[in-house]
C-alpha cells in the first residue's frame, strides 16, 4: 500500500529527476518507497477500546471525561508491539536461565502484563519517577537499560544496573527516574509518596507512579501513603496492577473491597483494561492530569501467566484452562499485534521480521549475560553508604578481612 496520491506514476517520475542527477535509480526507488511507506505509517487514526470506569472523579472539581477511543497511527503501534514483544521474550528467557540454575534467588515474571507496562510508559516522561514491586524486570528495560544489562543483573554479572548486586528484585536507573524492585510487599507505595513530594518540592512538574499487586493493595502502608499524599497534596499516581490473585490467594478470598480503584477514599480513582496498551495509556494521561491537583489511585484489571514467583507452578490455585483462556481471549501482546494488523498498513509477513529479530536481539542478550563477569570481590564494600570514601571502614566477619581505615566513619 502506499500513501494517499503517492502513485507509481509519481514514483517513477521522482526516481527519473533524481537519476539525471547521478542518483541510482535502485536507490532512489528504496528511499522514495520508504518515504512512501514512512507517510502511511504516521497517519492518525482512531480505535475504540473498553469503557473505563471512575470514582470520584470530581474530587478535585469538574470530572474529566474517561475516553472510549484512542488516536494513534499504525507506527505508534509497531512500536508498542515491538516494545512489548521483547518483554515477553526477555521474560521467557528468563523463565529458561532460572530453569537452567543460571539465576539464582527470588524471581516475579511479568508476562502476560506487558500492557500496563507499555502503556504506561507511553503517557509518561522520564521526568515522571517510577518505582514499583519485586516484579520489575521489563520497566527497567522501558526505563533504559538493554535486555543484557537486565540479564546480567540477574545472573549476577557486573553489566547488570546493579552491578549484579541486587538480582531480580532489585533493579535501578536513578538517572532515568526508575527507583526499582523492592522487595517488601507494599514498601514502594511510601516511597512513591516520597518521591511525589520531591517533584512537587523541586516544581519540576514530573509524577510519581507507586505500582503495587492487588495482594499489597492490603498492606497498612498503602492507607498511611495515600493519607500524607491526600494531606500534602502529592503528584502521586497509586497504580494497582490486579493480576487475580496474592502469591495464591484470590482476590474474593483475600480482599473484602475488590474495586482496588475506590479505596482512596479521599481521591479520584480509574479502572482500566490493563491487557489493552491503548486504554492504559489513555486512562493514565487522565490520571496525570489529575494528579496535578493531588493523589489518584489507579487499577489496572491485567492477569499473569507464570505463577507469582519461578518457584509456584501456578495451578494449584487455578488450573491451565484458565490461563490459556485468558492468552486466547485477552493476552496483550496479541491484541497489540491485531492492532497493528487491522490497519491494513502493516503485513503479517512484517509483524514475523519484527519477531525475528526480537528474537535474536534477546538470544544475543542472553550469551553476553552469559559471558560477562561477575563483580569483583572488592565491589562487596562499595554502595553501601551515601558518599563513602574508600578509606571508610566495615568490618568484615573478623577483623582481618575488613574493608577501610579502621576509625575512619566517613
Amino acid at each position: 500500500r502506499r500513501a494517499s496520491g503517492c502513485t507509481d506514476a509519481k514514483i517513477m517520475l521522482s526516481v527519473a529527476r533524481r537519476a539525471r542527477c547521478g542518483v541510482p535509480a535502485a536507490r532512489c526507488m528504496s528511499s522514495l518507497v520508504k518515504a512512501a511507506k514512512d507517510k502511511e505509517l504516521a497517519k492518525p487514526l482512531t480505535i475504540d477500546f473498553r469503557p473505563m470506569e471512575g470514582w470520584e472523579l470530581d474530587y478535585y472539581g469538574t470530572a474529566p471525561t474517561l475516553p472510549t477511543s484512542a488516536t494513534t497511527s499504525a507506527g505508534e503501534l509497531l512500536e508498542y508491539y515491538e516494545t512489548m514483544y521483547t518483554m515477553r521474550r526477555m521474560e521467557i528467557a528468563t523463565d529458561v536461565l532460572y530453569k537452567g540454575k543460571f539465576v539464582a534467588g527470588f524471581c516475579h515474571l511479568y508476562d502476560g502484563q506487558e500492557g500496563v507496562g507499555m502503556g504506561l510508559e507511553a503517557a509518561a516522561t522520564m521526568t515522571d519517577s517510577i518505582v514499583t514491586s519485586y516484579r520489575d524486570h521489563c520497566y527497567q528495560y522501558t526505563r533504559g537499560s538493554t535486555v543484557a544489562e537486565v540479564l546480567g543483573e540477574l545472573l549476577g554479572k557486573y553489566i547488570g544496573p546493579a552491578k549484579g548486586k541486587g538480582g531480580s528484585m532489585h533493579m535501578y536507573k536513578a538517572d532515568n527516574n526508575f527507583y526499582g524492585g523492592n522487595g517488601i510487599v507494599g514498601a514502594q507505595t511510601s516511597l512513591g509518596a516520597g518521591l511525589a513530594f520531591a517533584h512537587k518540592y523541586a516544581e519540576d512538574g514530573g509524577v510519581a507512579f507507586a505500582l503495587y499487586g492487588d495482594g499489597a493493595a492490603n498492606q497498612g502502608q498503602l492507607f498511611e501513603a495515600a493519607n500524607i499524599a491526600a494531606l500534602l497534596k502529592l503528584p502521586v499516581i497509586f497504580v494497582c496492577e490486579n493480576n487475580q490473585y496474592a502469591m495464591g490467594t484470590s482476590l474474593a478470598r483475600g480482599s473484602a473491597c475488590t474495586d482496588y480503584y475506590t479505596r482512596g477514599q479521599y481521591m479520584p480513582g480509574i479502572k482500566v483494561d490493563g491487557m489493552d496498551v491503548l486504554a492504559v495509556r489513555e486512562a493514565v494521561k487522565v490520571a496525570k492530569e489529575l494528579a496535578k491537583e493531588g493523589p489518584v489511585m489507579m487499577e489496572m484489571d491485567t492477569y499473569r501467566y507464570h505463577g507469582h514467583s519461578m518457584s509456584d507452578p501456578g495451578i494449584t490455585y487455578r488450573n491451565r484452562d484458565e490461563v490459556s483462556q485468558v492468552r486466547a481471549a485477552r493476552d496483550p501482546v496479541d491484541r497489540a499485534k491485531r492492532y497493528c494488523i487491522d490497519t491494513e498498513l502493516v503485513t503479517e509477513a512484517e509483524i514475523k521480521e519484527i519477531d525475528k529479530e526480537v528474537k535474536a536481539e534477546v538470544a544475543a542478550a542472553v550469551e553476553a549475560a552469559k559471558a560477562a563477569p561477575p563483580p569483583e570481590q572488592s565491589e562487596l564494600w562499595t554502595d553501601v553508604h551515601v558518599g563513602q570514601s574508600k578509606d571508610f571502614f566495615m568490618r568484615g566477619p573478623d577483623i582481618s578481612t575488613s574493608s577501610g581505615v579502621y576509625g575512619t566513619n566517613r
